[in-house]
């Protein structure tokens, strides 16, 4: 048995903004991705995926909410007595939706009358989607928005509007251009619950709220639209200005080691670096107009690629 493949996430724009409402874009990332599988091997791997999974399955039996959605919950627990568990290259603690790609799994083989991407997405269907993911992820960080599975369940770029607007959105074919969006690999896991926790505590501080309704807001606002529309020059103004605001008021969510390399980006205008996911380690997006300098610039760094313009 082999489920279908369900790929990774990454939030472009709009990381902690959406836990107060203001926009986001997230796009599916097709160079990691995870399946339900079952096989008659053992490994390691494979036992300590199956307990997890087992683990899951007892939280999905104490949520069971039959208005929002059920699952055929014996059937689960027939495959998990059968090996099954999750086959998945997506790195864990990387912010770029391990959790979300299992969830989206799990919804698809076992939910009744689950919504597919071959209808017609209103915005009731992606915020019910949402509604039940967010239920779901919540065994996982304790919180979720629930955007990571649908994104990685319906494959396609959505726009964060708001917690109650959302819309499947298309972006820009990518160019053969210089410039890129990449990811700086921090090479440490970083753990979401603890910087959402370091992030609520801060919006207890009225100036940490004021820049967040205001500068980040409007910046992030500013990123989505010039990214969506195409205006790669005005992007890249406005990714600075992000950046910039992002290295005074998240420090804590940048691993110490990368605080000089963030800066040095924003001094020379070479690339700009932000958040990807919560933060506190694995992967930090970048933006750069020449990603061939950007690559021997950053030459004792791990880079991936992720769109060309």
């Amino acid at each position: 048995m082999k489920g279908p493949l369900f790929y990774a996430k990454i939030l472009l724009f709009g990381e902690y903004g959406i836990i107060k409402d203001s926009k986001g874009l997230a796009i599916p990332y097709n160079s990691y991705q995870g399946a339900l599988k079952k096989s008659g091997e053992t490994s390691e791997e494979e036992i300590k995926s199956n307990k997890n999974l087992s683990k899951f399955y007892k939280y999905l039996l104490s949520i069971d909410n039959k208005e929002l959605v059920s699952f055929r919950l014996n059937e689960f627990k027939t495959d998990l007595k059968e090996g099954m568990y999750f086959d998945s290259s997506i790195p864990q603690g990387y912010g770029v939706g391990s959790s979300g790609a299992l969830v989206a799994s799990i919804y698809d083989k076992y939910a009744n009358d689950k919504i597919t991407v071959l209808e017609n997405l209103t915005r009731d269907k992606l915020l019910k989607l949402k509604s039940i993911f967010s239920l779901m992820e919540s065994f996982f960080h304790g919180k979720s928005s629930g955007l990571d599975p649908l994104n990685s369940y319906l494959s396609i770029p959505i726009l964060i509007n708001s917690k109650d607007n959302l819309e499947a959105t298309g972006i820009p074919s990518q160019k053969e251009g210089k410039g890129a969006v990449f990811l700086l690999d921090s090479e440490m896991i970083g753990e979401t619950e603890p910087m959402v926790n370091i992030f609520m505590n801060k919006m207890k501080n009225e100036g940490f709220r004021k820049m967040l309704n205001e500068d980040f807001a409007k910046h992030t606002d500013a990123c989505i639209d010039d990214f969506l529309n195409g205006n790669v020059k005005s992007l890249f103004g406005n990714v600075k200005q992000l950046s910039k605001v992002v290295l005074e008021n998240f420090k804590p969510m940048i691993p110490q080691p990368f605080h000089k390399v963030w800066q040095k980006g924003i001094e020379t205008n070479d690339y700009y670096l932000k958040l990807c996911g919560s933060g506190g380690g694995g992967y930090i997006l970048g933006f750069t107009e020449d990603f061939d300098k950007t690559k021997t610039i950053l030459k004792d760094f791990k880079l991936e690629l992720v769109y060309r313009f």
